[in-house]
């Protein structure tokens, strides 16, 4: 099995080499970035499964670099928050995040955040990867289940977050359902709610944006009273 290759941004040099230090005795390949440019550089030039990815960073701060990530790229991105502000966490997810730790952390905590978020990427790919199934299709658009991303009703390519393609993927699965936040998020991430978090509407209010779902009115994804959520279309297989 190759060796996963994790990307750590931060300006901070020594909490760079101490995670480096730490993720590489545990068997992770590591490369560092103290800014924008050099992560872009680093993306370019090397296969990269993860970045953890600092909100506080010189020059294009960590939310501007995760949102212009996730346009053009699916890769897990682990966003590290400061002081642990909720709405650090709240635009973290809304940029496309896959998960968040606020400052201070133990590395182990990270490591387990880490082996988490890859280890849902990697049964998502095997699991397409010997799966006859290639599209679910819905009220026009399809969920291309081998790239991992959407395609509008004009054949154009809508790229998804990895947490967006496995709430999506859930919904599809489930048509006409009545799903709550806990078990979506027990589904999508494998642990239980807390009373505040709202990672399970973000995650959805970014899936109808680029659904093109009016918010007050969406018709796709519809929102059930204290209840929860429904895919409210049929889906076809293909």
């Amino acid at each position: 099995m190759d060796t996963n290759q994790i990307l750590i941004v931060d300006d901070d040099r020594e909490i760079r080499t101490l995670l480096a230090d730490y993720l590489q005795t545990n068997g992770y390949r590591c490369h560092m970035a103290a800014e924008g440019q050099a992560m872009w550089r680093i993306l370019d030039e090397s296969e990269i499964d993860l970045v953890v990815l600092d909100l506080n960073l010189p020059g294009e701060d960590g939310l501007t670099l995760c949102r212009n990530l996730r346009a053009k790229s699916s890769i897990p991105v682990i966003m590290l928050t400061a002081r642990g502000e909720p709405l650090d966490r709240i635009l973290g997810l809304e940029m496309g995040a896959d998960d968040y730790l606020p400052k201070p952390f133990e590395p182990r905590e990270l490591l387990a955040r880490i082996r988490s978020v890859l280890r849902r990427s990697h049964n998502q790919a095997n699991h397409h990867a010997n799966d006859k199934l290639h599209f679910l299709r819905f009220a026009g658009w399809s969920l291309d289940l081998t790239a991992r991303h959407l395609i509008n009703p004009q054949e154009m390519i809508i790229v998804l977050s990895g947490a967006e393609f496995r709430m999506l993927k859930i919904f599809l699965e489930h048509p006409n359902r009545v799903l709550n936040r806990d078990q979506l998020l027990n589904m999508t991430q494998g642990r239980d709610a807390d009373p505040f978090d709202r990672s399970i509407d973000i995650q959805i209010s970014r899936i109808r944006q680029k659904l093109g779902e009016d918010a007050r009115s969406p018709q796709i994804i519809k929102t059930v009273r204290n209840g929860g959520y429904v895919l409210a279309v049929s889906v076809e297989a293909a």
